[in-house]
């Protein structure tokens, strides 16, 4: 099974915090590489932990992925856009 994660990587201090948005993961690292390293392996402990639990394919569903055949992919946004409100 392949599935196909879509992360965002910000600086925050001194450290980069990646986040995976759909599936609510998140980790850190010194440097952006080590920010995407530690991210993938929270990922892959929390999609294996998942299917362990036998809930993956619910998950995933639940949170916006498509399965074609054996994959799974995040959705693409057909825009994209910041939005500033005055409040």
């Amino acid at each position: 099974m392949d599935i196909s994660v879509r992360i965002e990587i910000f600086k925050e201090n001194e450290v980069y915090v990646a986040l995976s948005p759909e599936l609510n993961v998140s980790s850190f690292g010194d440097t952006i590489e080590d920010a995407k390293k530690s991210v993938k392996e929270a990922i892959e402990a929390f999609v294996e932990e998942c299917g362990r639990m036998g809930t993956l394919d619910d998950v995933l569903e639940e949170s916006g992925f498509l399965k074609t055949n054996s994959s799974w992919k995040s959705r693409s946004p057909v825009a994209e856009e910041n939005l500033a409100l005055a409040v």
